[in-house]
């Protein structure tokens, strides 16, 4: 029988603050059980703006884009997971990472590095980009410590439940980073 890991063996980077918004997600892998939750903390303290799009983009209420794009990561795919790295989402215009777009256009701007904006290991969450001020609903959990992303994308949150789930997600992951399974953000919204 397979061994299940746990939350207890992860756990927050940084002090979990009851005043900075708290966003789910439930994800389906491989489309055989019922979806598993993951929370998140939103560093609105330090990175309010990239905070604010991550936050909208989960529950939607920016409703669409000007030229019609649905601004909500609900069926939305993981498109690109390496086992032990990095787990990518967030196109929510072609599902394939070469798309999206923010609730405040295209792109939008990098925030100033702070003091949590450190790649430290597993469930942080940052920016993907094509280079400075490309921000855009793209996205990426952190499975493993990658400081030497540091300055480079900007972290806005960490993973405080679910690192279970994260886990498994990483599981579905290839050294191409095509997913084994698909992965799919099936519900989101904010707790």
């Amino acid at each position: 029988m397979e061994q299940r890991e746990t939350s207890h063996e992860y756990k927050p980077h940084y002090p979990v603050s009851e005043d900075t918004p708290k966003v789910f997600f439930e994800v389906s892998i491989g489309g055989v059980a019922e979806p598993q939750k993951i929370i998140f903390e939103l560093f609105q303290d330090t990175v309010p703006r990239t905070a604010e799009n991550f936050r909208c983009l989960c529950t939607g209420e920016k409703g669409c884009s000007d030229d019609n794009k649905l601004l909500f990561y609900k069926n939305c795919p993981f498109h690109r997971i390496v086992e032990g790295f990095t787990a990518q989402a967030g196109d929510i215009t072609k599902g394939d990472g070469t798309g999206g777009i923010s609730i405040y256009g295209k792109h939008f701007d990098d925030e100033p590095f702070g003091p949590k904006s450190s790649h430290l290991g597993p469930g942080i969450i940052s920016m993907a980009n094509d280079g400075p001020n490309s921000n855009s609903s793209q996205f990426f959990i952190v499975l493993s410590p990658l400081t030497y992303l540091d300055q480079v994308h900007v972290v806005f949150g960490q993973v405080i439940e679910g690192f279970d789930v994260l886990h498994a997600i990483s599981r579905c992951g290839t050294a191409s980073g095509i997913p084994k399974k698909p992965v799919i953000i099936t519900e989101c919204g904010q707790l």
